[in-house]
């Protein structure tokens, strides 16, 4: 059943890239969308997950917490990183972000949606009730996820091929997940500590990269509406999931 409930995943996934490819002539309005989502998906569902799972302090401060920062830190020294080695060799004007962190933040992207499929797997070993309520949460999310997988790999210049391919890795990642509970278990503390370290690495993506640029060249009251849309949205599939 978990396997079935993740090729759903899988479609919803497709879905939301479909989507995210089709409004090109509208990206300002992507991109708002998207930063919301990935709002949404950080405050909303990751960082309340994670606190709850990595149930452990460091020196007075949740280890989620610290795990958030340093996946927002992380985020920004890779992109940095990555920005000045490409601008010593000549090949990068001011302002030309690198296809790797595209790419890396994809990649991220697709971690955590293998995560998905093994939520989906672990409830369906406790119950049904479990097992359906985490798989409506999950089949919900994966639209925005699959959006902004795409987004995300077009954003910082990858050609169509590779964030076609890094989408079609994100959809398959949830039906992976869900086949490997049936052989491994991941502690619930582990679990916890990788989604606080993915959740500053998608806030970072949504408030210094993302967000700026929606709001760059079409400083519309539109953009800021489908921002709020997409955080709005990941709150109603929250609230509907518990």
């Amino acid at each position: 059943m978990a396997v079935y409930v993740a090729l759903g995943a899988f479609l919803m996934t497709l879905a939301g890239g479909w989507t995210a490819q089709r409004v090109t002539d509208r990206r300002h309005l992507v991109l708002g969308l998207a930063g919301g989502l990935m709002l949404g998906v950080v405050g909303l569902d990751l960082l309340p997950e994670a606190l709850r799972a990595a149930n452990r302090e460091v020196f007075g401060v949740p280890a989620a917490l610290l795990l958030f920062v340093a996946g927002f830190l992380l985020a920004h020294l890779v992109e940095r990183t990555l920005a000045l080695r490409q601008a010593a060799h000549g090949g990068a004007e001011h302002g030309h972000r690198a296809p790797e962190v595209g790419l890396t933040a994809a990649g991220a992207m697709v971690g955590h949606s293998a995560m998905d499929g093994v939520a989906i797997g672990a409830a369906f070993q406790v119950g049904g009730g479990m097992g359906t309520a985490v798989a409506l949460a999950v089949i919900a999310h994966d639209f925005a996820d699959g959006f902004n997988t795409f987004t995300i790999a077009s954003l910082y210049g990858n050609a169509r091929r590779r964030a076609i391919g890094m989408l079609i890795a994100d959809a398959c990642a949830p039906v992976v997940g869900a086949l490997s509970t049936v052989f491994v278990t991941i502690p619930e503390a582990l679990l916890g500590g990788y989604l606080g370290l993915f959740g500053g690495v998608l806030l970072y993506l949504a408030a210094a990269e993302i967000l700026p640029e929606a709001h760059h060249e079409h400083p519309a009251r539109s953009t800021l509406l489908f921002t709020v849309a997409g955080a709005a949205f990941i709150w109603l599939v929250v609230g509907l999931s518990n």
